[in-house]
């Protein structure tokens, strides 16, 4: 389970129709951009927020940017009458600005880094339901997302949940499922690629949550404006499409350590250190469908396949193994995810490498191991997971685990391939348990006056 951040284009943007940037920027001084990650080198003392209102920022603005700090205490000691209030700090404008453009050769949310904030959610087309109304859907969509994303508000019937946010690097993708094409008389045009996944031996799938005519995925580096985006898709549905199942993630923020680094998942382990780079050369060849001579029909030119799978964490069983016997697990370092035969993060793992007793020092059955490209005939997905916790269940345990996103110009060459390989004998499989799944056909990037999927409904 592994995952890296790619960097993205990252273009400052000012605040919504009638808002004025704090002192006039978009950026806070002294601020580093590295590999899409977004750091403050200092911290923000209350002198310097009473400062910053003095400079002319409205206390309701600053106050609805900044955390939380107790009750405040009367003269006898008493708590005064005062809600818990954010505390006084100067805004984290730079995480607000930056903007992700919703027209490209590949839809948003795929070659983006790590969001600090997802929603993922599948609909059905409704009784009735058609081509027609689906393209309908599509095009309001297409609409919302390219607004919001620009931080502008949605075009009717606004919530004004995000109306003090920018874009906050907001993405919303859309792919269509292997019901989709069947419903709208398009099973013609039904790429080979989207059929069904194969049954794993791990998996223990509820179908109430797997699957779905179409498919959604939302990211956003501040909570309210993804959620903003998500009832804003859910209320464009209308009468179209109904919701299947959705479900709620996150990731570290950016700017939260001291320095841009490989994110770590609920097991504490680094997730992502050998996620394909798009300067690889043949990084395009294993994540998007080519233009021109593919098996896959031609809507599906620059587009891409998403497996989405949830998978719970089985954390109680997992924190009883020392630090050693999870290093085994993995195959890596917990501490800065260097492969157990030594080096760095970025080192090449020595597979063949043994201990003074003559062991492999990376286990036969070692997760990093057996997921390596080489030792699946090249297989290669860009994983661009969120965490998710969703409470405690009746018998005291923690609901929790990984919504993994990968992404693929062939799942079978891909996750299918690598999934494969796991379930004959991954380490780490005593430790998870996959409980839905699903596999989405996400079309290339609309052009300037085209909606998503256009090619193929209009076709």
């Amino acid at each position: 389970m592994a995952d890296q951040s790619i960097p993205e284009a990252r273009t400052p943007r000012t605040p919504r129709k009638g808002k004025t940037p704090l002192n006039g920027k978009t950026a806070l001084d002294g601020e580093t951009e590295l590999d899409g990650e977004t750091e403050l080198d200092d911290g923000v003392s209350e002198g310097s927020a009473k400062g910053a209102l003095k400079e002319g920022v409205s206390r309701r603005r600053l106050l609805g940017t900044a955390g939380a700090t107790g009750l405040v205490l009367g003269a006898a000691g008493g708590a005064v009458g005062y809600a818990a209030r954010p505390a006084e700090a100067t805004p984290l404008t730079s995480l607000g600005a930056d903007q992700v453009m919703f027209h490209g050769k590949h839809q948003p949310g795929i070659l983006q880094g790590l969001q600090a904030r997802g929603h993922v959610i599948a609909f059905d087309l409704a009784a009735g339901a058609g081509r027609k109304e689906a393209a309908a859907l599509l095009r309001r969509w297409s609409q919302t997302a390219r607004r919001l994303m620009a931080g502008e508000g949605a075009q009717q019937d606004d919530t004004d949940v995000a109306r003090d946010a920018g874009p906050s690097s907001l993405t919303i993708t859309f792919g269509f499922g292997y019901g989709f094409f069947a419903r709208t008389g398009l099973e013609k045009q039904r790429p080979v690629a989207l059929d069904p996944l194969p049954d794993f031996s791990s998996d223990q799938l509820d179908k109430a949550r797997s699957n779905g005519d179409l498919w959604v995925q939302i990211g956003a580096n501040d909570a309210l404006v993804a959620f903003h985006a998500l009832r804003a898709i859910q209320k464009d549905a209308g009468q179209a499409a109904k919701v299947r199942w959705q479900m709620n993630g996150f990731n570290r923020s950016p700017g939260a350590t001291a320095h841009p680094m490989t994110a770590r998942n609920l097991m504490g382990q680094m997730d992502g250190t050998r996620n394909p780079k798009p300067t690889e050369a043949d990084f395009d060849e294993r994540i998007f469908v080519p233009e021109s001579g593919s098996k896959d029909p031609a809507w599906m030119a620059n587009g891409s396949y998403a497996v989405v799978r949830r998978i719970r964490m089985l954390l109680d069983d997992w924190e009883q193994l020392s630090v050693k016997e999870q290093e085994d697990v993995i195959g890596r370092r917990k501490s800065d995810g260097a492969p157990l035969s030594g080096g760095t993060e970025t080192t090449e793992m020595d597979l063949e490498k043994t201990d003074k007793a003559g062991n492999l020092v990376v286990p036969i059955n070692a997760h990093a191991r057996i997921t390596r490209p080489d030792q699946n005939g090249g297989a290669a997905m860009l994983r661009r997971p969120f965490s998710y916790h969703d409470g405690i269940d009746a018998d005291g345990l923690p609901d929790a685990g990984l919504l993994f996103i990968c992404w693929q110009a062939d799942p079978l060459r891909g996750f299918v391939t690598v999934q494969r390989k796991l379930d004959r004998g991954d380490a780490l499989s005593k430790y998870v348990r996959h409980e839905a799944s699903g596999l989405f056909a996400v079309p290339g990037g609309a052009a300037e006056g085209e909606y998503v999927g256009q090619r193929l409904l209009e076709g």
